[in-house]
C-alpha cells in the first residue's frame, strides 16, 4: 500500500494519530516556463545533462536554470529519498517518469499530475494573466495522465500513469465568474468519477481585489469550501484540500467543521526557511493534514536536507527554529552556501500565497517555539524517515553534549559549540 493510502486510513480511524502527509509539488513548468525548474545551484548528485549554450551568446551565469533531464534527476533523488509521500508534476513529467520509466512501481511515493491550470498560475515572464481574474482552463485530460494517451484501455482497474491529480479554483467574489468556476469544476468530478480518477483540491485566495478585507479572507474561502462541496456525494469529494494558511482560527474552524474533510496547506512563495518551517508545524499544530511545498523545496540550498527537516518537524523531533540551525549545519558540512546567513534565515515574513509573489515583509512569529518532543512511532513511514535515536546517531560514548532525564537533548543549556556538534552528528548519519 502506498503510504499516502495508509496515512489517509489512519487519520479517518483515529483523530489522534500523528501521520502526516507531505507532497514535493514538481509541477511548476504548468506555470513559470523556463523558470519552473528552479536554479541550478542544486543538481541531483546522480548526474546531469547540461544544456548546451553558445559561448557568444550565453554565459553559464546568465542562464541559471536547470533543464528538463536535470529537473527529472532531482525527482528520481526525491523519489529515492522515500520521505514524502505525493510527488505532483506536471502531465508531461508524470508520462516520461511514471508511464514509460516506471518510476513509482516500487516506491511507496504516489505519483500525481496537474489536472488543471487556470489562468491565475500563468506567470510566464512579462505576462499580465495572473493579474486578471483567474479562468478555469485545463491543458491535461485525465486519460493522458492515466495512460499518456487520448483514450485509456479500461478493461482493468489499473493505470500505467498518475490515478491522482490536482485540481485548483479559485473565487473571486464575482457572480458570473464564480459560478463558471463551479460549472467546470462539476464537468471535471463527473468525469473523474466515470474514469475511477482521484483527486484533491486546491482553492486558491483570490488573485484580484475583492472588497474582502484580509483579515475576512479565510472566512470567504471556508465558506466557499463548505458550500462548494455540500452537494457533492462522497463518490466525487476530494481526497483533502489543498489551502492558504490564512492562520489558526480559519484552519480550525474548517478542521471542526466536518472530520471527514483532510486539510492540507499549499507552501507559497519561497520566503526564508524559517518561513517553511513555521509554517508546516503552525498549520498541523490547528488541524492541517498535509502540506504540499513547491517553491519552497525547489528554490532550497539542498533539497534532500531540506525535506529531511520538515519531516523532522511533523514528526515531532524538532520544533522549527532549531530544524532551521540543522539545516545551516547540514549546508556548512556539505560546503554550500547558504542564500541568507543563518539570522536572516530565522526571520518570519509576510509572503504572497499565489504564483505573482510580492514583496515580504519582515514580522515576529506569533507562537513561540515548542519544546522538543519524542518522536511518535512510525506508522506507514519508511525506516529511513525515523532517526535510530534523538540525535540520528547511534553511540556507546556519552554525548558531547547536555541531555534530559529522558534522553532527549537539552538545548536551552546547550552552548553554540554543543548545539553545532548535534547536528553535525545527527545529519553526519543522514547524509553520508
Amino acid at each position: 500500500m502506498k503510504s499516502l493510502d495508509q496515512k489517509l486510513a489512519n487519520i479517518k480511524a483515529d483523530s489522534s494519530v500523528r501521520d502526516f502527509i507531505i507532497a514535493d509539488a514538481k509541477d511548476a513548468d504548468m506555470a513559470f516556463g523556463i523558470r519552473a525548474t528552479g536554479p541550478r545551484s542544486y543538481l541531483s548528485e546522480k548526474g546531469a545533462v547540461p544544456a548546451q549554450f553558445s559561448p557568444e551568446v550565453w554565459t553559464r551565469e546568465e542562464f541559471g536554470y536547470r533543464n528538463i533531464p536535470e529537473y527529472m534527476d532531482v525527482i528520481r533523488e526525491v523519489v529515492d529519498q522515500g520521505l514524502v509521500d505525493i510527488m505532483l508534476m506536471s502531465a508531461y513529467l508524470n508520462e516520461q517518469l511514471t508511464i514509460k520509466e516506471g518510476l513509482f512501481q516500487k516506491s511507496h511515493l504516489t505519483p500525481a499530475a496537474r489536472a488543471n491550470d487556470t489562468t491565475d498560475v500563468w506567470a510566464v515572464r512579462h505576462g499580465n494573466y495572473i493579474k486578471e481574474p483567474a479562468q478555469t482552463f485545463r491543458s491535461a485530460s485525465i486519460d493522458h495522465i492515466q495512460c499518456g494517451k487520448n483514450e485509456c484501455d479500461r478493461s482493468g482497474e489499473e493505470f500505467p500513469g498518475a490515478n491522482l491529480g490536482l485540481y485548483s479554483v479559485t473565487f473571486v467574489n464575482d457572480l458570473e465568474q464564480d459560478r463558471k468556476t463551479l460549472q467546470e469544476f462539476k464537468a471535471f468530478r463527473e468525469e473523474a468519477e466515470e474514469k475511477k480518477f482521484r483527486y484533491f483540491l486546491e482553492v486558491f485566495n483570490p488573485n484580484v481585489p475583492t472588497g474582502i478585507p484580509d483579515d475576512k479572507l479565510g472566512e470567504f474561502v471556508n465558506d466557499h469550501i463548505v458550500r462548494s462541496l455540500a452537494g457533492v456525494t462522497e463518490a466525487g469529494r476530494p481526497l483533502f484540500l489543498k489551502i492558504v494558511y490564512q492562520g489558526p482560527r480559519h484552519m480550525e474552524e474548517l478542521v471542526q467543521y466536518d472530520p471527514n474533510m483532510v486539510v492540507g496547506i499549499l507552501g507559497g512563495s519561497a520566503g526564508t526557511t524559517l518561513d517553511a518551517f513555521q509554517l508546516v508545524h503552525d498549520a498541523q499544530k490547528y488541524g492541517a493534514r498535509v502540506a504540499l511545498y513547491g517553491r519552497k523545496i525547489n528554490n532550497a540550498e539542498h533539497q534532500l536536507a531540506f525535506i529531511q527537516m520538515l519531516r523532522y518537524i511533523t514528526d515531532g523531533v524538532l520544533p522549527p527554529e532549531e530544524a532551521v540551525r540543522a539545516y545551516h549545519g547540514t549546508l556548512e558540512s556539505l560546503k554550500i552556501k547558504p542564500t541568507r546567513p543563518l539570522d536572516d534565515d530565522l526571520v518570519l515574513t509576510d509572503q504572497a500565497m499565489s504564483y505573482g509573489g510580492g514583496t515580504p515583509v519582515k514580522r515576529k512569529s506569533v507562537h513561540p517555539a515548542p519544546t522538543l518532543k519524542k518522536p511518535a512511532a512510525p506508522t506507514s513511514r519508511p525506516q529511513s524517515a525515523k532517526p535510530k535515536d534523538s540525535c540520528g546517531c547511534s553511540s556507546a560514548k556519552s554525548p558531547d553534549w547536555p541531555v534530559k532525564e529522558n534522553g532527549q537533548p537539552d538545548f536551552a543549556a546547550m552552548t553554540s559549540a554543543q548545539r553545532h556538534a548535534y547536528h553535525k552528528a545527527r545529519l553526519d548519519r543522514t547524509f553520508g
